[in-house]
C-alpha cells in the first residue's frame, strides 16, 4: 500500500504530546501518513506540523460536533485555509479530507437531533430504508457543497469519509475513502464489498477507517464494539460477559491489512491511535479501553499517557514489513 496510516484525535491533547504521538508512529508504527482529526483548528495545524517533522504524510479531517449545514461549511473553510499552509510549506504531503459519514453526523438526513439516535438507523438497514431517497439526495448536496468550499481554499487532493452504507459520487474528489468495518462471519461477503469498491469508485480507494475493540467476540462486531459499555450505568461499566482480549483486536487487523496489501489498496488508516474516552481500568468491570478502538490503552484521567497493546505490535509488524 503507497498510504499506510492510522488516525490521530488532536482535540483536548497537549502540544507536546501529540508531537510525541507523531514521532511514535512514524518511527515505532512505521506509517508514512497519518489523519488527524478534531475540531479544533489550531490543534490540528500544531500536530500536523510536528507529524510533517517527523516525516509523516498528514490527512486533515474537520470533525465538528453535530452542526448544523452553514456551520459545518464554515467550520470546513477554516480547516481548509489551514491545510493550504501547511501544503505550501510541504507540497505533496497533505490531503484535505472535507468530512466523515455526513448522513450520521449531520442532522437533516436520517432521523434523529443527535448521532446516537441517527446511529440506530445506521446500525438497523430495516429502520433507514424509508429514508433512503432523501439521504443519498442531501448527502450528494452536502457534499457538492463541501467540495467547492475546500477547492476555493485548498489546492491539493481532497477525499471524503463514505459509510459503507452510503452512495457517493467520487468524480469531484482526487480518492475515494470509505469506512470500511467488518463484521458478522461472512469474510467473504467483506471481501466482494471491498472487490466492488476497487472496481466501481473510479479513484484510488484509501480505507479510511477500520477496526475493532479488545474483548472476545469484537472482530464479530467491528464499528459496533462500543457498544459492549453500558453508558448508562454510573459510571460507565462494561456489559455482564465481556471480557478483554487484546489478541482479537490485533487479529482483526493484521488480517484485514494482509488482505488491503494483497488486493492492491491505495492506502489505509487504522482507527485509531488512542481513545481518551474509554479509559483502561485493572477492574476488568470498568475497563472501558476494552470496547474501544485504539492501539494503545490509556488512563482514567491521564490521557496523554498511554501504554501500547497487541495491536500496536501487530500493526507495527505490518507497516514494517
Amino acid at each position: 500500500m503507497d498510504i499506510r496510516g492510522i488516525s490521530h484525535h488532536t482535540d483536548g491533547v497537549p502540544e507536546e504530546a501529540a508531537a510525541r504521538d507523531m514521532r511514535v508512529i512514524r518511527e515505532e508504527l512505521h506509517c508514512t501518513a497519518v489523519m488527524l482529526v478534531g475540531a479544533d483548528t489550531e490543534r490540528q495545524r500544531a500536530a500536523a506540523r510536528a507529524a510533517l517533522e517527523a516525516g509523516l504524510d498528514v490527512w486533515v479531517r474537520p470533525q465538528p460536533e453535530n452542526p448544523p449545514v452553514a456551520e459545518r461549511l464554515e467550520h470546513l473553510a477554516a480547516t481548509a485555509r489551514m491545510a493550504e499552509e501547511l501544503r505550501l510549506e510541504h507540497p505533496g504531503r497533505v490531503t484535505l479530507m472535507v468530512g466523515t459519514e455526513f448522513s450520521l453526523t449531520s442532522p437533516g438526513m436520517l432521523p434523529g437531533a443527535g448521532e446516537s439516535t441517527r446511529l440506530q438507523f445506521v446500525l438497523r438497514p430495516w429502520l433507514r430504508r424509508p429514508f433512503e431517497r432523501r439521504m443519498r439526495r442531501r448527502l450528494g448536496a452536502l457534499l457538492a457543497a463541501a467540495l467547492d468550499v475546500a477547492r476555493e481554499r485548498f489546492g491539493g487532493p481532497v477525499s471524503y469519509g463514505a459509510g459503507a452504507w452510503e452512495e457517493v459520487d467520487w468524480s469531484g474528489f482526487d480518492l475515494a475513502g470509505v469506512n470500511l468495518y467488518r463484521a458478522g462471519t461472512d469474510a467473504d461477503a467483506y471481501e466482494r464489498r471491498l472487490d466492488a469498491l476497487l472496481r466501481d469508485c473510479g479513484r484510488p480507494l484509501v480505507v479510511t477507517e477500520f477496526g475493532c475493540g479488545a474483548h472476545d467476540g469484537a472482530d464479530l462486531r467491528g464499528a459496533a464494539s462500543f457498544l459492549a459499555v453500558n453508558w448508562f450505568a454510573d459510571p460507565p461499566r462494561l456489559r455482564r460477559g465481556t471480557a478483554r482480549n487484546e489478541a482479537v483486536q490485533a487479529g482483526y487487523l493484521d488480517a484485514l491489512l494482509g488482505l488491503y496489501r494483497d488486493r492492491g489498496v491505495h492506502g489505509a488508516f487504522v482507527f485509531t491511535f488512542a481513545m481518551p474516552g474509554f479509559p483502561h481500568s485493572e477492574d476488568p468491570v470498568y475497563d472501558l479501553d476494552a470496547a474501544g478502538f485504539g492501539v494503545v490503552r490509556t488512563a482514567e484521567g491521564d490521557p496523554a499517557s498511554w501504554e501500547p497493546k497487541e495491536a500496536f505490535h501487530a500493526v507495527a509488524r505490518r507497516y514494517r514489513d
